[in-house]
């Protein structure tokens, strides 16, 4: 059964409360979780004032994604990595802006969790002041916490994620956390500096949304461009920002699908399984929808390296369904 929050609940107040159900719960996840709100508030400050403060634009260097580097997306990393690397909770940070993990500094506690995150999800919308987010993932590693983590902690499948979730700078700031207590959303009041419950207990509804770069759609198998040509006749709606976590938020509300498919040139697919497919497809499995590479459960695959790609079909149940069907009949790239 589903715990009842009262309005006005703060996403601190929910963590204790959560807490509290878990007996022998030490509450070290409870700060991990305090620790990614800090960066989110921090982040959201400086999307909002980007322009005032001398955010806009490029660094002049590539990541090792081979994408240009944003002013903001190297501040959201550094973030990222001070907030979560001094309260003893984490023991590794993978980011995507990153060729190899950072492992929390000797001075501090070396954690029980290693959190994967992509600090700035959509970042080249920033100069337009488009919607952009951040978006994580957490494992509880395998390793002895005596000693240093290893890239072995991360390389594992999605099934063993504890919790994952991601932040949306948009007109509002929206904090979405999923884990064993389902989806929560928490919208941040700037007044206060506070994540309030706005969203409790989100399920994916069935919807007749679809999102996509549609200016690919002739490098798609057969099956996604079916699929398309009959949502047209059937009088779905096309909407698509060209920033995953956005996308990804509005169909989530509202029901519908994500697409990113493979192509000849790209069979790997291009997004990152380790900091977006895998939580995503955690997110949505835990609110009742359903997660693909066209071919296999995304939660189920094993990534080889920390920057390894898969594509993606994400969203309502019946439409992923519905889609994978359509791919499984045709011959893979």
């Amino acid at each position: 059964m589903t715990a009842q929050f009262e309005e006005g609940t703060t996403l601190d107040r929910f963590l204790m409360e959560t807490l509290a159900r878990h007996p022998g719960a030490t509450g070290t996840f409870v700060n991990l979780c305090q620790s990614i709100a800090l960066a989110g508030k921090m982040i959201s400050s400086r999307v909002n004032r980007a322009g005032l403060a001398g955010m806009i634009g490029g660094t002049g260097e590539t990541n090792i994604q081979g994408e240009f580097v944003q002013k903001l997306d190297r501040y959201a990393d550094d973030t990222f990595i001070k907030a979560l690397e001094h309260r003893g909770h984490t023991a590794m940070v993978v980011s995507e802006e990153r060729d190899e993990p950072v492992l929390v500094p000797t001075q501090w506690h070396s954690g029980r969790y290693v959190v994967t995150v992509d600090p700035l999800d959509g970042s080249s919308n920033i100069d337009v002041n488009a919607t952009i987010g951040t978006i994580f993932g957490i494992f509880r590693r395998t390793s002895d916490e005596g000693g240093p983590a290893q890239p072995s902690d991360a390389l594992r499948k999605g099934t063993e994620l504890v919790a994952a979730g991601y932040i949306v700078y948009g007109s509002g700031t929206v904090f979405v956390l999923a884990s064993d207590a389902g989806v929560h959303g928490f919208t941040l009041d700037p007044g206060v500096g506070e994540f309030f419950l706005s969203h409790p207990d989100i399920r994916v509804p069935d919807g007749k949304i679809y999102s996509c770069n549609e200016a690919y759609a002739a490098r798609w198998q057969p099956g996604v461009q079916r699929f398309l040509a009959e949502a047209k006749e059937e009088g779905f709606k096309a909407r698509y920002i060209g920033s995953l976590v956005a996308d990804f938020h509005r169909n989530l509300l509202k029901g519908g699908v994500f697409l990113y498919p493979a192509t000849a040139k790209a069979p790997e697919g291009k997004l990152r399984l380790l900091y977006e497919g895998f939580p995503l497809a955690y997110i949505i499995e835990k609110a009742g929808g359903s997660a693909t590479d066209g071919r296999v459960r995304i939660l189920d695959k094993a990534p080889s390296e920390l920057h390894a790609r898969t594509p993606l079909v994400i969203g309502s149940s019946g439409l992923v369904e519905r889609i994978t069907e359509g791919m499984l009949a045709d011959q893979p790239f």
